[in-house]
């Protein structure tokens, strides 16, 4: 289990994440959903050991880094190295054999092509394949719909249905909430840097609509369209 007591976060004066209080247990998938700018990367960041902060995250089996897989809105990968050795480098990085490289294939990306040269979608789902093969017990996935196709995405899906059944730690952010209301099983609304609702599957419609009448209608009022 990840446990984060009284997290705050700030760059400067600018304060990002405020008291963020939050516990993710193995066999769940979580959702955080907010606008841009809300703070769901900076979150994703200090749970991952990327970003220091005020405040305790802690892991109940050891060292959080050690364990995790972290889908980057946007990968990046060194130049000249090919799609297949950046999943044995990953690989490596975790001491994990890496065999049968067009059996784990699953997206049948080109794996004999720079990475760098990959559409957005394909770096995606590159990087995603890594954090898979690593053997990692959390997974902490940016938007990993994003950017893919259909075809895709219902792989990803059915990957996060894996995850859970095989007793993984799961958080996700995501813009779709019918995807959302598939996968998860509970959804927290981050706003203005702040957990304002923490819901289980049964009320995801309450956040969405929160989120609309917050957001959605005062923007497209202000408009005054006739």
């Amino acid at each position: 289990m990840i446990t984060v007591k009284s997290l705050h976060k700030s760059f400067g004066k600018n304060s990002v994440l405020k008291n963020i209080n939050l516990q993710f247990k193995a066999g769940e998938v979580n959702g955080i959903v907010g606008e841009n700018g809300a703070g769901k990367t900076t979150l994703f960041n200090c749970i991952g050991g990327f970003e220091d902060y005020e405040g305790t995250i802690s892991y109940s089996n050891g060292n959080i880094k050690n364990v995790t897989g972290f889908l980057t809105t946007d990968p990046y990968f060194l130049g000249k190295i090919t799609g297949l050795e950046y999943l044995q480098l990953m690989c490596n990085a975790r001491d994990i054999e890496f065999i049968n490289p067009e059996e784990k294939n699953i997206f049948d990306l080109p794996l004999n092509r720079y990475a760098e040269n990959y559409s957005t979608g394909m770096k995606k789902k590159l990087a995603l394949t890594a954090t898979l093969l690593q053997g990692n017990e959390i997974f902490i996935l940016d938007e990993p719909f994003n950017g893919v196709d259909i075809q895709s995405n219902i792989i990803i899906k059915e990957l996060l249905f894996k995850l859970k059944e095989l007793n993984k730690i799961v958080i996700l952010s995501s813009h779709i909430f019918s995807t959302l209301n598939e996968t998860c099983d509970y959804l927290h609304h981050l706003r203005d840097g702040e957990i304002i609702n923490s819901v289980g599957k049964d009320k995801f419609d309450i956040i969405e609509k929160n989120m609309i009448s917050n957001t959605v209608e005062n923007r497209i009022k202000n408009l005054d369209l006739d």
